[in-house]
Formats: C-alpha cells, sequence, structure tokens
C-alpha cells in the first residue's frame, strides 16, 4: 500500500490541470496580464511586471552571445533585485542557474566551480576576493559583475522580449548544492519539470490570491527554499515580492507595516528573533495573513507565541533540494497540528519505510525513513553516480530523514537517519529530545546529539536557548525529560547557550555542536 496523501482523486486532479509550462512562462503570463503593476522592489529599485520581463529579457539577450541551452551559469550574489533577474535571465535561455553563497570563501567556491563547470559567473560586490582566481580556466569576458543589488535597473533603457523558445519541462533548470552539514556538497540536477509541479503541488496546500499578495523575502536567495517560497510564488501568485538583503527584525517589522506584506517564509530563528522586538505587537494591525516555517523544526512555544502577538498563523512544513523542495506542508484548508509539519503535498507518494531494507512500509506510530517519489523529485546528483543510484532507487528518493505518522497522516520528522544516537543498543532519535525539550516553556531553541561515553557507547547531550525573559537551569530541564522520556533517552548533560549554531540557511549546524562541560554554566556558552 501506498501512504500517499493527494496520490490520487480531486486534488491531485487540480494540481495536474494546473502546472505551469515553465517559471518563466509564469513571468510571461504576469507582464500581459499586470504590465503596470509593481512587481518586485529592493531597497527603493521597482520594477512593473512589463519591465521586470524586458529586463530580463534585455539581460538574457546579452548573455546569449556565449550561453547556449544546457550551459551552466552560476550566480554569486547576495539577496537583490538583480539575482532575481538573474535567475530568471539564466532559465530563459534554457541554461541551468547555479546560485552560490557569496559569503563562501574562494576555497569553497572553487571547489563547487570546479564540480559545476559553468559556462559563465555572475558575480555582485559582496564578493570579497577577485572570482577570475576562483575559475582560472574562464576567460575574462566569461565572469561579469553588477554592483549595489540593482545594477541591472540600466538595462530599462535597452529591454527586449524575452526568447522565442523558453524552458520545457524536460529542460535542466538548476544545480543546486546541498548545504553540506552531513558531509560534502552535492549538486542536485533540477529541471523546469520539478519547479513547475513543485509549485503547483505548493499552490494546493498553501492557495494565494492572484495579484493580492504582497511577498517578503528574507531567506538567502541562493537557497532552494527562499526560491520556491518566495521568488517563484511571487510570479506564479502575480504578487509584488520585496526583497531584503538580508535579515534585520526591525527592518522586516517596517517592512511587513509600510509594504502591506502579506506572506512571509522564514526559518524558526527569525520568529524567534522578531519576537524579542517590542515593535512586533503593531503587526497586529498589519495585513499579513501568513507565514510560512521550513528549514529547522519549529518549536510549539515559539509558533504559539508568534501567534499570540501577531495574530498571525504559521504554516511549518519540511522539504530539500532533492524533492522540489516542498514535500509536505500543514495545508491552509485542514487541521494545522504543532510539532508537525503536516501532510504531503498531492500528487506525490509518500512513505516512511524500515530502516533496515527501506522496502516495508511502516503503520502509523512507526518511525522510519521517508522516501517519496513523484514529478517534483531531483533528477539526480551532478558527477555522483554511486550516489545518485543508492538515493534514488526503483524511482523513489531516500531522503535520510527519519519521521513517524500519525493516524491522520500527520508527519512528525525525528532526526537525520546519520544522527542516531545508539545508547546501549537503544536508538535515540534527536528529535524526539528536542520537542521534549521545547516543550518546557522556557527554552527557546534546542539541540540533542550524541557524545562518545565508555560504558554507553554514546550518550545524549543537549544545549538550549533560554525563551525570552526566562532563566532556565539544567536541573529543571532533566525533571521535565525526565516526565517526557524513557530514561536512555534523558540528555546526561544540558547547557544553556546564547545561540545555536546554524548554517547560512537557518538549519541546525550539528557538526558545530560541542560536548556540554560537566557543569553547565562552565566552559562557556556553547557553540
Amino acid at each position: 500500500m501506498t501512504a500517499a496523501v493527494g496520490s490520487a482523486g480531486p486534488v491531485s486532479a487540480v494540481v495536474a490541470a494546473s502546472v505551469p509550462l515553465s517559471v518563466v512562462h509564469l513571468l510571461v503570463d504576469a507582464a500581459q496580464q499586470a504590465p503596470d503593476q509593481c512587481a518586485i522592489e529592493f531597497e527603493g529599485a521597482c520594477l512593473t511586471w512589463a519591465q521586470y520581463a524586458g529586463v530580463v529579457g534585455a539581460l538574457a539577450h546579452q548573455l546569449s552571445s556565449r550561453v547556449r541551452p544546457g550551459d551552466r551559469v552560476a550566480l554569486v550574489m547576495q539577496n537583490s533585485l538583480d539575482l532575481a533577474v538573474a535567475t530568471f535571465a539564466v532559465h530563459a535561455l534554457r541554461a541551468q542557474a547555479v546560485p552560490l553563497n557569496p559569503r563562501f570563501t574562494a576555497q569553497e567556491l572553487q571547489a563547487l566551480l570546479a564540480d559545476a563547470d559553468p559556462i559563465m559567473v555572475l558575480h555582485d560586490d559582496s564578493v570579497n576576493f577577485d572570482p577570475g582566481l576562483v575559475c582560472p580556466l574562464l576567460p575574462p569576458q566569461a565572469i561579469r559583475a553588477t554592483a549595489g543589488g540593482a545594477g541591472f535597473m540600466a538595462l530599462l533603457e535597452s529591454i527586449r522580449e524575452l526568447p522565442a523558445t523558453l524552458p520545457s519541462h524536460d529542460d535542466l533548470a538548476t544545480l543546486q548544492y546541498t548545504g553540506g552539514t552531513t558531509g560534502r556538497s552535492k549538486g542536485v540536477n533540477i529541471l523546469h519539470r520539478h519547479l513547475a509541479w513543485n509549485l503547483a503541488q505548493r499552490e494546493a496546500w498553501l492557495p494565494t490570491r492572484a495579484g493580492a499578495e504582497v511577498v517578503l523575502c528574507v531567506m538567502p536567495l541562493f537557497h532552494v527554499s527562499a526560491v520556491a517560497m518566495s521568488l517563484h510564488l511571487a510570479v506564479a501568485a502575480r504578487s509584488k515580492l520585496v526583497i531584503h538583503r538580508r535579515f534585520d527584525p526591525q527592518a522586516v517589522i517596517a517592512a511587513i507595516e509600510e509594504q502591506g506584506v502579506t506572506l512571509m517564509s522564514a526559518a524558526p530563528a527569525v520568529f524567534h528573533d522578531l519576537l524579542l522586538q517590542e515593535q512586533l505587537v503593531r503587526l497586529l494591525r498589519s495585513r499579513l495573513r501568513a507565514c510560512y516555517s521550513g528549514a529547522a523544526p519549529l518549536p510549539r512555544e515559539l509558533l504559539a507565541r508568534f501567534e499570540e502577538v501577531t495574530g498571525c498563523p504559521i504554516y511549518e512544513g519540511y522539504g530539500m533540494s532533492e524533492g522540489g523542495p516542498c514535500l509536505t506542508y500543514n495545508p491552509v484548508s485542514r487541521e494545522r497540528k504543532p510539532g508537525s509539519v503536516g501532510l504531503p503535498v498531492p500528487a506525490s507518494e509518500f512513505q516512511i519505510v524500515d530502516l533496515a531494507t527501506g522496502s516495508r512500509e511502516l503503520a502509523a506510530g512507526e518511525a522510519g525513513e521517508i522516501r517519496v517519489r513523484g514529478p517534483h523529485v531531483m533528477a539526480g546528483y551532478r558527477n555522483l553516480p554511486e550516489l545518485t543510484a543508492r538515493t534514488l532507487r526503483d524511482g523513489w528518493l531516500y531522503t535520510g530523514d527519519v519521521a513517524r505518522r500519525d493516524e491522520d497522516g500527520y508527519v512528525f520528522i525525528l532526526g537525520r537517519r546519520d544522527d542516531v544516537i545508539n545508547v546501549s543498543g537503544f536508538k535515540v532519535y534527536p528529535g524526539e529530545v528536542e520537542r521534549a525539550l521545547l516543550s518546557h516553556p522556557e527554552v527557546g531553541e534546542a539541540a540533542a546529539f550524541g557524545v562518545p561515553d565508555e560504558r554507553a557507547g554514546r550518550a545524549v547531550h543537549a544545549w538550549v536557548t533560554p525563551a525570552p525573559g526566562t532563566k532556565p537551569d539544567e536541573i529543571m530541564l532533566r525533571r521535565h525529560c525526565e516526565k517526557l522520556l524513557a530514561g536512555y533517552k534523558v540528555p546526561r548533560r544540558i547547557g544553556i547557550a546564547e545561540r545555536l549554531p546554524r548554517t547560512s540557511v537557518g538549519k541546525l549546524a550539528r557538526n558545530e555542536l560541542a560536548a556540554v562541560p560537566n557543569k553547565s554554566n562552565e566552559g562557556g556558552q556553547g557553540r
């Protein structure tokens, strides 16, 4: 039996009927339907839909002398109007965009660029070294710079129509490098089919209002989730996108008020930091109607406090670069379950299978590995055929994430398969421990992990951050865990930290967690 919510039936039929030809076709449609409506704004620079499409066309025309269908173009830029324009221009040429973190060092970028082998590199002035040094095989004219974040606004003087032949579902769209928190960063080959289907799947669970939204982007657009839930979502909704260069709590609150923001996607750390701002109460009078959370578990207390203060619901989901990226979400039209990442998106197959064989589907309540299958699943990893073969088996994407489902089909993430802590032969999933800690009102964030132990093999340690205005202590938190967890799952040490280590997209950097000292109030504030 395939436990697939919406893999057949009326919802999936609606999804299939609403799949666009490509994200570039959506831009063309928006320019035709609402040419004079503001489409994108960045630090005072604004483009209407007609201008947006025209500037994308102009840049595509300039790049076309060097870039051909199937080529790869690296985009090393921070959040900006320029990055949005460049992404669509590369797509319009039926080339593959390779978004890279501009904060990477020259050494980090050199490794990724060697793997991607791009025909061209576009970068902005946030890169603090000469990109030509990390691309020695590219001629100087294949490395193009833009400055200020809105340098492509100059193309308004020479706007052009988009190419006559736009992308098809079978064209490569993006080479997305994973965060590399579990080892080598891998290049995920994403087709336009995957982007198109996943947009329609997301829309089924989180419907937008055509022409009536204002989408705020504060997460980095070199990451697949921000592209899906901000850049592409805004074009699909034919609605204004407001881009922030980086996350700043006070700037976010001001934008929500002044720009009339209705939708925002962010990591839990963003909602946590917003709650520390006294001005947040002003959002009660705003038009913000929905927030989307991903990248890391959303603590129940954080969700409850944010919704109490702002009156705005947060819809939590789960995904990965290899899967579209949206794999599950708490739907707007159904029950939201705190602590759950929701239901699998329609028109997909979603199973939780045993860890030993990966083929036996488990019953509700049993923990196993998530595997998914559908039109939103990646084509494979670049230059990694053996890993691709292990990850994609019989059409199933084996995610490496361990989860369980309840009787209603809602998914609860327990952690990465590789993060399982073996305590005297018993398996402990970090997510279980973290949820127990996060259920205490004085805990803001939590991270559980294993450390070597002479007697048990591994022991559970954890770091937590205090909820605003609280001062939790280790003894109190251990007693709290003892009420909720079996003895071997209770952390032996719990440290109190000012912050937890995060990647650039808000994911917990588990490889940076240090063992908690014997006395949690000694040895610094943890990493």
